[in-house]
């Protein structure tokens, strides 16, 4: 029989966002790449809970967040409940299958709590919006050097899309290009 599950998987909430933030600067220290973090507690609750920052919009035309996350309650008997894992996720488009998907940006559970079950439930959460809302895929990138990673990800039947690469535009190459696009659509954005 399987032990019980000492959390609890739930939406994040307004009041968890600096929790959360914790978290992902755990997860990118991790994947060395904290100082790339720049993302503040404003930021991060405009994003999973609407508004605009700073001029910058966190919502969509629609007026929906840009973001979700759920998180795990963990009982940590100094703190009382406190986050034990994260995932955060927003809503991705395949043409091929005409529905949308889950694309998971992190999934991050604190070191000394794997194995408990929390990324599988994470996981499975997602699964269960996905199956819900009719989306057909639930997909995340995943470092080549993350053997921990790769191997649960591989245990819950997920496959490596080895085929495709991923390309990226930022800073003066992303500027430049931005230049070059037709003034009446640089600002439009589409839900």
């Amino acid at each position: 029989m399987d032990a019980p599950f000492p959390g609890r998987i739930r939406p994040a909430a307004p009041g968890d966002v600096p929790e959360i933030l914790s978290l992902i600067h755990e997860l990118a220290d991790y994947e060395r790449s904290l100082h790339e973090v720049r993302t503040t507690v404003d930021q991060l609750t405009a994003l999973l809970f609407g508004g605009v920052l700073d001029g910058v919009e966190a919502t969509t035309p629609s007026g929906r967040p840009a973001a979700y996350a759920h998180v795990v309650e963990h009982p940590d008997p100094a703190r009382g409940t406190s986050l034990g894992g994260v995932a955060l996720w927003f809503l991705n488009t395949s043409t091929w299958t005409g529905t949308h998907g889950i694309y998971l940006e992190d999934l991050y559970v604190r070191p000394h709590l794997r194995g408990l079950g929390y990324g599988r439930r994470l996981l499975a959460t997602l699964a269960g919006v996905c199956r819900t809302r009719g989306y057909a895929r639930l997909e995340w990138w995943v470092l080549d050097w993350n053997e921990p990673a790769l191997g649960f990800y591989g245990s819950i039947g997920a496959v490596p899309m080895d085929e495709w690469t991923v390309h990226r535009l930022t800073g003066d190459a992303l500027e430049a290009l931005a230049g070059g696009a037709d003034p009446a659509t640089r600002s439009t954005a589409a839900d």
